[in-house]
């Protein structure tokens, strides 16, 4: 399961004292959340943006995390962006090929000390992501080299 990182901004116009900023990081931490933020004497008057740590987000839930924000620290929240926290798991490279909507299997080996991981997609999805960029990504969040194996159309 991928774990992301929801960015929001919580306090765009630099309304909110310390201490109400810091209340509100309190509440939402009190209704559950994981909260990375600052304290607020070390940020900036305005554009205050806090961090939501979300595993297995549901991109369509994002709207969900802002409006908990909003209601936490009495403002009109905007969301920011959405990255993802990589541990280089198995897990990972699956959701890096559900964020391109494509399905695949994923095999790690070793060659002398380094680790490999392969990739299998059909060729159909392939003709529908651009390689590179899939490849990029995947070797961000695996942080090892990655090889894309296109996979022949069966006969039949």
């Amino acid at each position: 399961m991928r774990t992301a990182v929801v960015r929001v901004v919580v306090d765009r116009d630099g309304r909110l004292s310390p201490g109400e900023y810091e209340a509100g990081v309190r509440r939402l931490r009190e209704r559950g959340a994981e909260v990375v933020a600052s304290p607020a004497e070390r940020l900036p008057d305005r554009g205050r943006e806090i961090e939501l740590i979300v595993p297995g987000l549901d991109p369509a839930d994002v709207d969900k995390h802002v409006t908990a924000c909003a209601e936490a620290f009495g403002t009109s929240a905007t969301p920011g962006v959405v990255t993802y926290i990589s541990r280089g798991t198995d897990d990972d490279a699956h959701g890096v090929l559900a964020a391109f909507r494509v399905a695949g299997e994923v095999e790690r080996t070793v060659e002398g000390d380094d680790e490999v991981v392969t990739v299998t997609l059909d060729a159909a999805a392939m003709r529908r992501v651009p390689e590179s960029r899939l490849h990029t990504a995947l070797e961000a969040a695996l942080n090892c080299e990655v090889r894309i194996v296109r996979e022949a159309p069966s006969a039949g």
